[in-house]
């Protein structure tokens, strides 16, 4: 099946809005709680009809399109070198994670165990939150390199904190392995980095914030 760019798109700015609420959580910023919901959500949609789907709708990736656009933006002064050096590291540790089957299938497990606790919780209840930060942690977390999460130490050292940012460390993997899946690579990033940025305006005007 061929994928289009807008699928590409969506995806990366999936990876990209999972690892910007990952900085707003360690520093202690404002959280976008709508945003932290499409990116849980994205994770337990493994078998969904369309990319849309797996965000609840382009609305479900607001913020991540509005800092793709930046970032892929012509304005260097406009573009976030933090959440970027997150999300090359997400994007290496993807590629590994890929080789490693075993690893996959323990990963797949996790999220079909968080899927049947979705059925008693919602989404973002602390006990799927803390299912999903014990999948990342028992499985992305032992490759290298390792996210280092930068912030504020006492944010850090909250155990709800840091299982939430567990948790949208592996949305922003699940969100890698989609863009993989679209076809998405490095080549096709740099070729298409214009019509890209042209995608989240126009999806942006849609949700009226351009």
């Amino acid at each position: 099946m061929e994928h289009t760019i807008r699928e590409r798109t969506l995806a990366l700015a999936g990876i990209f809005q999972a690892v910007a609420l990952v900085k707003q959580i360690a520093r202690a910023e404002r959280r976008d709680q709508s945003a932290i919901e499409a990116s849980i959500n994205s994770i337990l949609k493994i078998d969904a009809p369309s990319v849309d789907d797996i965000y609840g709708g382009v609305s479900g990736l607001e913020l991540g399109l509005g800092i793709l656009k930046k970032q892929l933006g012509t304005k260097a002064n406009s573009r976030d070198l933090e959440i970027t050096q997150y999300a090359v590291t997400i994007l290496h540790l993807e590629r590994k994670l890929d080789k490693r089957p075993a690893l996959m299938a323990t990963v797949r497990e996790g999220i079909l165990h968080a899927q049947s606790q979705v059925e008693y919780f919602s989404a973002i209840h602390d006990t799927v939150i803390a299912s999903l930060a014990d999948t990342y942690l028992n499985t992305v977390s032992t490759l290298t390199p390792r996210v280092i999460v930068k912030g504020d130490p006492s944010t850090l050292t909250d155990k709800a904190n840091t299982e939430l940012i567990r948790a949208l460390l592996l949305a922003a993997i699940r969100s890698c392995v989609l863009w993989r899946q679209c076809g998405g690579n490095r080549f096709n990033l740099l070729l298409n980095r214009g019509a890209m940025v042209a995608i989240c305006e126009d999806l942006l005007s849609a949700t009226g914030n351009p």
